[in-house]
């Protein structure tokens, strides 16, 4: 990794911690710069505002967690365990998610259609094979199986988990979580 990916590397990394703290309006860009190591200057460089940056950070996690946690339609038991894991051990996401929705995308979809029409595709194609129910949407489908995997992240309204919870605690939330989703689109 050469200088300037490094310092970018690092610019994603303080602005991500940055705003999944504060938010956006809460975030600032003197503490993403010290953090960073990175003038303001070349902040700004990279990113042409505060609100790009974002933009960015929030592009970076989502990519991170699809590279990590690939959409399985004909595992979507699985694919729930390894979202609510990954939620668990990185709950960045969820609070940028979270952020996003209240500061600037209050309704409608929060990423672009187009990037989600695969995995709709890849659960219409499971469908068809008799993996997956045939009896919802399989964009409804999507998004519950994703709600359902955020039970107890950091966007719970009961109980949000961590990594420091007994680590029986963690494996029933993920054996509940798998059979819910078992029961409810697996046919």
């Amino acid at each position: 990794m050469d200088k300037a990916q490094a310092s970018r590397r690092r610019l994603l990394d303080a602005a991500a911690a940055e705003f999944a703290a504060h938010g956006i309006a809460g975030a600032r860009v003197d503490r993403i710069s010290a953090d960073a190591k990175v003038s303001k200057a070349q902040m700004y460089a990279y990113h042409g505002s505060k609100e790009d940056l974002f933009d960015a950070v929030l592009t970076d996690q989502v990519d991170s967690i699809l590279d990590t946690v690939p959409l399985t339609p004909d595992d979507l038991p699985g694919y729930a365990v390894r979202l609510y894991d990954a939620y668990l051990a990185g709950p960045q996401l969820v609070r940028l998610a979270i952020w996003a929705r209240l500061e600037r995308t209050p309704s409608g979809h929060l990423f672009s259609a187009s990037d989600e029409e695969p995995k709709i595709q890849a659960i219409s194609r499971a469908q068809e094979a008799g993996q997956v129910t045939r009896d919802l949407p399989a964009e409804d489908i999507h998004s519950m199986v994703i709600a359902l995997a955020m039970t107890w992240s950091p966007a719970s309204l009961t109980y949000a988990a961590t990594t420091a919870d007994p680590a029986a605690d963690r494996q029933r939330h993920r054996d509940s979580l798998a059979a819910t989703v078992r029961r409810a689109f697996v046919p």
